[in-house]
């Protein structure tokens, strides 16, 4: 089964990949790794939330925005290299822009590593970091960032 398969099976589409907002690339391929830029909830070119989690923006919708960053940083990996060729997921990062006596983060990231898991399966399991900040670009509650191993090619 190829990934497009499996998504299509969860009954997901990649999006278009996110334009930058500033001077970077979505992604980059050094030797058989593939580094996504943050990627904020974006959908259909606008932000899907705003806000800081534990005020604006609960847990519960955090942790759905942060699939969608997962989403948009799975588009950027497949416009570089293909969604095929992934060997491994090797770590996801996520950054929550939250209130301070917020201590969830983990559980807003787990919308990230979660669809990774329905996605790559046994492929999908990897290193983790969840961090709190204090804001994020264009105010986004949530921002995802992949490394991935490819095949060669």
């Amino acid at each position: 089964m190829t990934v497009a398969d499996r998504l299509a099976e969860l009954g997901l589409e990649l999006p278009p990949v996110a334009t930058p907002l500033a001077s970077y690339v979505p992604a980059v391929r050094t030797g058989s790794l593939v580094f996504t830029s943050g990627q904020l909830p974006m959908v259909d070119g606008q932000i899907a939330a705003v806000g800081k989690v534990g005020a604006l923006v609960s847990p519960e919708q955090a942790k759905e925005l942060a699939r969608t960053c997962a989403l948009n940083a799975l588009a950027a990996v497949d416009a570089l290299v293909g969604l095929d060729s992934v060997v491994r997921v090797v770590r996801v990062v996520g950054y929550v822009a939250s209130m301070p006596d917020f201590t969830g983060q983990p559980g807003v990231i787990n919308g990230a590593s979660e669809l990774i898991g329905e996605v790559f399966g046994d492929a999908g399991i990897h290193a983790r970091s969840a961090v709190g900040v204090a804001v994020l670009p264009l105010d986004a509650p949530v921002e995802v960032e992949l490394t991935v191993e490819v095949g060669p090619g």
